[in-house]
């Protein structure tokens, strides 16, 4: 495992967050795909190599864990620019679609592809044959129904590869990835590690340890509440539901589509008209700032409501819980509607992170954790089973 590099990758259904070595790298990307062709047109050929390769992930990916296999795609930026831009859908199980082994791959592939990484993995010509140890997580509902076993075995059990096409600095370039180990954790265990644990696992909130906890995590398709007791998720009253965001964003970007006849390119430019600092919930109209507030609020306030009967729910199955912490990229779309209805309604003890950074990246920094602590386990068994091997020569 020494050439092995850590990664801890958290596929989204709005956008991938990962992290890597010492954490020496970060990368996000929206969730976004596109198929494509292999000679792209590209404006400014000669500058292709200055830009960011983040705005122009074009690649070929070729591995047997994908139903459809060789195909090439935009991804991220520049998918969101293609007039066929794929998002998941709701409904899709995380773990069965193709897209999010194509994101999870090409998040690995550009780390692999770095300039800082050239030490560290193999590179004959073009190729490059790059390891990892891998932490990333699926939706409690797939995890309770198995899903994760499949998902990790595909990972395992074969090289995968992808190929920049015309991507920035990177064109040419062939990564060979593969896996030393991966670990899938359910999401809402997750969120619970990374409140009360640092990166070494040591605890950081003691207020919260023997606490019972709901987290409550809003994702674009998907939601879960995970119910914490005696420091692990209870697997019996732990629930998931096929309502995220996702939806919500199509409806108002419809919305704004028929009344103010202007095309919003993806959910991406919904969530940043609602969450923008300045300026929220509006809109330019023929170069005139509109507001969209009557229908970002309806359509919002809505899916707040259905959300928060969840909660109710749940909660009364839990009555002894002390607090629900709302968590992810949802739960910062819909914070002020929540806090508004439990106001007015029952009055639970529900808090949010302030730091939108914090709850965006959650997931990502949670994986990392768990991995490390798996990668230093391991490392000090090795260690054992060495030092034993030389006292019984000796």
């Amino acid at each position: 495992m020494n050439n092995s590099r850590i990664a801890a990758i958290d596929v989204g259904n709005d956008s991938v967050k990962a992290l890597f070595g010492k954490l020496d790298y970060e990368l996000y990307i929206p969730n976004v795909i596109a198929r494509d062709i292999e000679d792209r047109p590209v404006i400014g050929i000669e500058e292709l190599d200055e830009k960011d390769p983040l705005e122009g992930i074009h690649i070929r990916v070729h591995s047997p864990a994908l139903k459809d296999n060789n195909v090439i795609y935009r991804v991220g930026d520049l998918a969101t620019k293609s007039d066929n831009p794929s998002e998941l859908d709701p409904g899709s199980t995380k773990s069965e679609e193709d897209q999010t082994l194509i994101m999870l791959f090409a998040s690995l592939a550009l780390d692999a592809a770095r300039e800082e990484n050239a030490q560290h993995f193999k590179k004959s010509g073009n190729v490059i044959d790059a390891s990892y140890t891998l932490g990333t997580g699926l939706p409690l509902r797939e995890v309770k129904e198995g899903k994760d076993v499949g998902y990790r075995s595909q990972l395992l059990g074969s090289v995968h590869q992808v190929e920049f096409l015309v991507t920035p600095k990177y064109q040419g370039m062939k990564v060979n990835l593969k896996f030393d180990e991966v670990k899938v954790y359910p999401e809402g265990f997750a969120a619970y590690i990374n409140l009360v644990m640092d990166n070494q696992l040591n605890i950081i909130n003691k207020d919260l340890i023997d606490k019972r906890i709901l987290i409550q995590d809003i994702g674009g398709l998907s939601t879960d509440i995970a119910v914490i007791k005696n420091r692990k998720v209870d697997d019996d009253k732990a629930q998931g539901f096929n309502l995220g965001v996702s939806e919500s964003l199509e409806a108002i970007r419809e919305e704004i589509r028929k009344k103010h006849g202007v095309e919003l390119d993806s959910r991406r430019d919904v969530v940043e008209i609602i969450t923008k600092k300045n300026d929220r919930n509006h809109i330019m109209v023929k170069g005139s700032r509109t507001s969209v507030h009557d229908i970002t609020d309806r359509i919002l306030l809505e899916l707040a409501k259905k959300q928060y009967r969840h909660l109710r729910n749940v909660w009364q199955k839990n009555s002894q819980t002390e607090i629900c912490y709302f968590v992810g990229g949802g739960s910062i779309v819909l914070k002020e509607y929540l806090k508004t209805i439990n106001n007015k309604l029952d009055g639970y003890n529900i808090d949010f992170f302030e730091d939108e950074k914090e709850s965006i990246w959650m997931m990502a920094n949670a994986y990392y954790k768990l991995i490390s602590d798996f990668i230093r386990k391991q490392n000090k068994s090795a260690k054992r089973e060495a030092e034993k091997k030389v006292i019984q020569k000796s």
